[in-house]
């Protein structure tokens, strides 16, 4: 099996006149084996609030209870994951939507109590994502997953996932060639916001510390540094970007990569 690529396409980069989908099309058309990893935070709020629900953050990650992981779960593995693979099936790829439930791809527990049924990911069963890319088809994952089979009483079979994470812990798990995460943002940016083109782990690590990396960068950020551990290289990128993907694959990016030294 030919190295593979994990894509993390978050809600704000899918747009009308976004060009992802077409360039994951044009990647498989050539032969590259994908898996897409996706996100649908905006999304989830609007219908959290159709329900008359609240949505309550804890450092950045949506506090759930069993309302709201009903939600997150109907619109993760519902809508915006069929959105996307109708998207890319409409446009001539081949590509299968799944979440992390499906095959036990993705097997976690709680993470922090005050957080309800977030997950943390403890393991990650590749042979159904191996399966699909076998059979010529790009795996498009929900972050909704397992919840490990020792879980307490009166607990949900399934979690919440930071789709982030997972697409770190895929990266790693895949031994990915590389992690791309198509963002609403140029890149990773230094204190005075000027991009940074390369960076290393401990580069990386210091800007977290720091505090000059914030907010949703941080899972970015972290999810890079876990899928280092075996993947070759990582990188953030701006996902409006016209064929911002193509250009980054083809070597001609402009985001932030961030990868080891030597």
């Amino acid at each position: 099996m030919n190295k593979v690529i994990v894509i993390k396409i978050g809600g704000a980069t899918l747009g009308n006149h976004d060009t992802a989908i077409e360039d994951m099309v044009e990647l498989q058309r050539q032969g590259k084996q994908l898996v897409v990893v996706h996100g649908g935070g905006k999304l989830i709020t609007e219908w959290l609030g159709k329900q008359g629900i609240p949505s309550r953050f804890v450092q950045g990650e949506r506090v759930t209870d069993q309302a709201t992981l009903e939600v997150v779960t109907a619109v993760l593995a519902g809508l915006v994951n069929k959105e996307i693979t109708a998207a890319i099936n409409s446009r001539g790829g081949q590509a299968v939507g799944i979440s992390g439930v499906d095959g036990s791809l993705i097997e976690g527990r709680i993470l922090d109590e005050a957080k309800g049924y977030v997950g943390t990911v403890i393991k990650v069963n590749t042979a159904v994502l191996k399966t699909l890319l076998g059979s010529g088809f790009i795996p498009v994952v929900a972050p909704v997953g397992l919840h490990a089979a020792e879980r307490p009483a009166n607990t949900p079979p399934t979690l919440n996932f930071n789709a982030d994470f997972v697409a770190g812990e895929i990266a790693a798990a895949m031994a990915a060639e590389k992690l791309i995460f198509l963002t609403d943002v140029a890149g990773v940016a230094d204190e005075s916001g000027r991009l940074l083109p390369k960076l290393s782990p401990g580069e990386a690590e210091a800007l977290i510390a720091s505090g000059v990396a914030s907010g949703g960068m941080i899972p970015k950020i972290k999810a890079c540094l876990r899928a280092l551990t075996n993947a070759a290289t990582t990188c953030i990128i701006d996902g409006r970007q016209p064929h911002a993907l193509l250009k980054e694959i083809e070597g001609k990016g402009s985001g932030t990569t961030v990868q080891k030294e030597g």
